[in-house]
């Protein structure tokens, strides 16, 4: 059996895998329970293509779901431990939901607009709940959402319509319903991206972002949402790759010591799980490896560690991870608390499930949640 230290950084490493099959290596590493969760995309999904009758008929891209429920049960493995390994995927709405047909397709959140209060927010907390049951039903455990950044500037390449409003107040009270109801159909939400990606002008997946606003500004808009959800004890919020000038002016939030432990643990009194965007996306891993990045990300105050694509990274952050262990007892204490805090959340989540039985595989893109989609569209 792994040693301790090795099953907790195991836990702390949340990664992606490049095709519909499951690789044999990594069956093998979530077995020695050297991965604490899996990332589902759009690549991890096989397709059917489907065309319409008649002269005029259009093809349909149709995901194969009986693949992707063989393939979730083959990813729910328990490490040496007993711990379970989770599954996660971002099924936000609009432009990021990776499973599209024949699951419902939602419009973007921001069409929250056409809701007047306090319409809107019982209508976010139905969406969550029927995008939670879908997928609950598919066999995931975490869905990456909702945002809760606060989309401020127009230009923004990345966040957009993606965020549930352009005022603080609007945004946060969307979301926080969204994401209870996540956890009504027993899935865990992860708000992001901290402190705020709402006002950047760049897209952290292609490059470093800096926001240079004053921390008066910062306070009433960009952090009002995650001061909310701390409050609201959301089980997870993920970090973003920006840089803050106000909080530290020299590292992205991911990897600052300030933001991530200064300002979401100790000010805003946070108490879920960290976790850090994706290690592999060039905001990052254009300035440094993935081995430096998943070191001074745990140092900063992260507890899972996403590594999306790249098995290189994925295997250079784990031995990194395990020489620092070896070589410095604050930090294997460090790994220590994030791996203790990250089974927690893995306890609370098997209990709550236990409480929410998953629903039948109809419910996925049913009449209702259909109906639904289109009315939080303006179609109905």
């Amino acid at each position: 059996m792994p040693s301790a230290a090795a099953l907790d950084v195991g836990q702390l490493l949340w990664v992606g895998f490049p095709s519909p099959a499951l690789p044999d290596r990594l069956a093998a590493r979530l077995a020695a329970g050297e991965v604490g969760a899996t990332i589902l995309f759009k690549r991890n999904l096989a397709f059917e293509v489907i065309a319409s009758a008649g002269p005029n008929g259009v093809t349909q891209e149709v995901a194969d779901l009986d693949a992707l429920v063989a393939l979730n049960r083959a990813l729910h493995r328990s490490a040496p431990d007993g711990t379970p390994a989770l599954i996660a995927v971002d099924q936000e709405g609009g432009l990021v939901q990776r499973v599209r047909a024949p699951a419902t397709q939602w419009p973007p959140m921001r069409s929250h607009d056409g809701l007047a209060a306090p319409e809107d927010e019982r209508t976010a907390e139905q969406v969550g709940k029927a995008i939670g049951d879908e997928l609950r039903a598919l066999g995931f455990d975490i869905d990456f959402a909702p945002v809760l950044d606060v989309h401020t500037n127009p230009a923004n390449p990345i966040i957009g319509d993606r965020a549930f409003g352009t005022d603080a107040d609007v945004a946060a009270r969307r979301a926080l319903a969204f994401a209870r109801g996540l956890d009504a159909a027993g899935v865990l939400a992860c708000g992001k991206h901290f402190p705020g990606h709402g006002d950047t002008s760049t897209d952290s997946h292609l490059e470093l972002p800096r926001i240079d606003h004053a921390w008066d500004r910062l306070e009433k808009v960009e952090l009002l949402p995650f001061a909310r959800a701390a409050q609201a004890k959301l089980p997870m919020i993920m970090t973003a790759h920006v840089v803050f000038a106000a909080l530290d002016a020299t590292k992205p939030a991911t990897l600052s010591h300030a933001v991530v432990t200064g300002l979401l643990r100790d000010k805003l009194g946070y108490q879920g799980v960290i976790v850090s965007d994706d290690l592999d996306m060039n905001a990052i891993a254009s300035h440094m490896g993935a081995d430096v990045a998943a070191v001074e990300a745990i140092r900063a105050g992260c507890d899972a560690l996403l590594l999306c694509r790249d098995e290189a990274h994925q295997a250079a952050a784990e031995a990194a991870l395990l020489r620092e262990v070896e070589k410095d007892t604050s930090f294997r204490a460090r790994v220590g608390e994030a791996a203790a805090r990250i089974r927690a959340m893995k306890r609370a989540h098997a209990d709550n499930q236990r409480a929410r039985p998953a629903p039948e595989r109809t419910i996925i893109g049913s009449f209702e949640h259909r109906r639904l989609a289109d009315r939080l569209a303006g179609r109905a």
